[in-house]
């Protein structure tokens, strides 16, 4: 018994060692790792200084004036559509007579200073002898020359005329007038107004009537 207690104390004593020893008594096998030398060329760049870019000034004395120039260009005036009325009237235009036809003087001719007007027509009465002057109820509007509208010309002529019993114009002649070629259309529009005729006691009579006609470019009742 005591030699079996001998053998595992040696035994134990083995063991200690070995564990604390074994590293050193069996050393390892080490593995060399083979390094491989980069023999890559490198080439050293050194990099140029970089100049300045010179600095660019814009000339901005041409935009500076034109923008004073359009700042005082006056604001354009926006169309605004203009009402017509149905009462609103509009002065017809006369067309040029077209090229080879010569107009009929007998129509062209329009007697002036006529010294025989009433003739036909007695007891004829001034507008200061009546009770109650002549009442318009239609008035035809003059035709505007052509020629006279594109040239700018404005005038007047004054007609003379006689309203009788019946209303109607009789004897319409032109008195005076700015342009001659005011007269016609003067004339013209004039025969065609109606009255109601002027009263002297209570019963209608013949007048005799003067009247100016205005040709105004500005006036869109002309």
């Amino acid at each position: 018994m005591r030699r079996d207690l001998i053998i595992g104390i040696f035994v134990s004593i083995l063991a200690h060692v070995g564990f604390l020893y074994g590293s050193n008594l069996f050393p390892k096998h080490r593995v060399v790792k083979h390094v491989v030398a980069d023999t890559t060329e490198t080439i050293d760049l050194t990099m140029p200084k970089l100049e300045e870019e010179p600095e660019v000034v814009q000339d901005t004395s041409n935009d500076s004036s034109a923008a004073q120039v359009q700042d005082f260009a006056p604001p354009m005036q926006a169309d605004v559509p203009s009402l017509i009325t149905v009462d609103s009237f509009v002065q017809q235009i006369e067309p040029p007579p077209p090229e080879g036809i010569k107009p009929n003087a007998n129509l062209m001719n329009i007697p002036v200073n006529r010294g025989n007007v009433g003739s036909k027509l007695s007891n004829v009465f001034n507008l200061a002898d009546l009770d109650q002057p002549p009442v318009p109820r239609v008035q035809q509007k003059p035709i505007y020359p052509f020629e006279m509208r594109r040239a700018g010309i404005t005038g007047t002529c004054v007609v003379a005329f006689i309203v009788d019993v019946n209303g109607d114009v009789r004897d319409a002649y032109a008195i005076r007038s700015t342009q001659r070629e005011f007269e016609q259309p003067a004339v013209q529009a004039v025969m065609k107004w109606k009255f109601r005729p002027g009263k002297k006691g209570g019963k209608a009579v013949n007048t005799r009537m003067l009247v100016p006609i205005e040709f105004s470019l500005n006036n869109s009742d002309d």
